[in-house]
């Protein structure tokens, strides 16, 4: 079967990176007269639009159809939403703004979908813009487990079956059946989107030839930020879709709260926050000996790991309170917890 497909790039202020990943999309295996390219903009005040219009006016010829839409109300989810509504393939992926993918990287997942597959991904390493000691050092606290995540996305290299995907090829039928993207969530649309797929009785397969990679926010005020915002929408999906959530999204919350606990309690032995903040810290100092051993640059900045550590666990744990205080003051809304259906195929 020649599947159609719609291969799909949301983008707000991109102009840095987004001329980098159409490039991608130029050197794909997959044929060119079988692929579709929906490009959105989120109101980006940079040259992201004038970017993805450029390449319509240059490319259009060479595929069998390319679209640049807008996204008025800037959030992800509804951006998201516009390009799989405007797609018309017979799978659809969405590729993030921050992302490189190898030539193969469609070839590789339409193979699967044709061995019956209506899901699939696979491994998401995350790279650097530019080789210096400090970004290589964030770097190796972004892809270290410790300072990061357990996800299957971001290491397994084993064909398996997981509860979400990163750059996820989704057959249009399964949309059509589970819906689309809930527009009253942030960071974590992914979790509940994949969470209705599973329900609705959709394997999720982690595929080892398929490969993509996530560009590491460039500077600490950048990471620092997308970990609160990621805690701060864990905190609040927790009210919205419990059951898409997995026990290692509130392990740094939990840090959080022990922090607090053993500070309190310092006020009665000196002790408790003594043990508890020398037991993260020897495990801190534990993993950057493991994170340095496999490091093939090594600089003196990748003595700041620990402390890196401790600020991503922070930060995300804040992030995770603030989001659950908020449940009180803000109670979730129809918008956060209905899920849109996608609209009839027009073209």
């Amino acid at each position: 079967m020649d599947f159609k497909v719609s291969l799909t790039i949301v983008a707000y202020n991109e102009q840095d990176y987004i001329s980098g990943l159409l490039e991608d999309f130029l050197k794909q295996t997959y044929p060119k007269k079988l692929t579709e390219i929906v490009l959105v903009d989120s109101g980006s005040s940079d040259n992201t639009k004038d970017i993805m219009l450029q390449f319509k006016k240059e490319h259009i010829d060479e595929y069998a159809d390319i679209i640049v839409d807008d996204n008025p109300k800037r959030i992800l989810a509804c951006g998201c939403n516009i390009a799989i509504n405007n797609s018309t393939g017979d799978i659809i992926i969405r590729v993030d703004a921050h992302a490189q993918i190898p030539p193969e990287f469609v070839e590789n997942n339409v193979k699967h979908h044709e061995e019956g597959e209506m899901v699939t991904g696979g491994a998401r390493p995350n790279i650097i813009d530019e080789d210096t000691p400090w970004k290589r050092t964030l770097l190796m606290a972004e892809s270290s487990m410790f300072g990061s995540s357990v996800a299957d996305y971001r290491r397994n290299t084993e064909k398996s079956y997981v509860k979400s995907i990163f750059h996820g090829a989704v057959r249009r039928e399964v949309f059509e059946k589970v819906g689309i993207y809930n527009e009253g969530l942030g960071r974590t649309e992914d979790n509940e989107m994949y969470y209705r797929v599973s329900k609705g009785g959709y394997k999720i397969c982690m595929c080892p030839d398929v490969i993509s990679y996530q560009q590491t926010r460039s500077s600490l005020k950048k990471m620092l930020k997308q970990k609160y915002g990621n805690g701060y929408w864990i905190g609040r999906t927790l009210a919205i879709c419990p059951k898409c959530m997995s026990i290692y999204h509130f392990v740094p919350f939990a840090f959080v709260i022990g922090c607090v606990l053993a500070i309190i309690l310092g006020f009665f032995s000196a002790i408790f926050p003594i043990l508890y903040f020398s037991l993260y810290g020897a495990v801190a100092v534990g993993m950057t000996v493991l994170a340095i051993i496999g490091e093939k640059k090594r600089s003196i900045l990748n003595l700041a790991l620990p402390v890196l550590f401790f600020l991503l666990h922070f930060c995300y744990g804040v992030g995770t309170l603030c989001g659950l205080c908020g449940l009180i003051k803000k109670p979730p809304t129809r918008t956060e917890t209905r899920t849109v259906k996608l609209e009839p195929k027009s073209r």
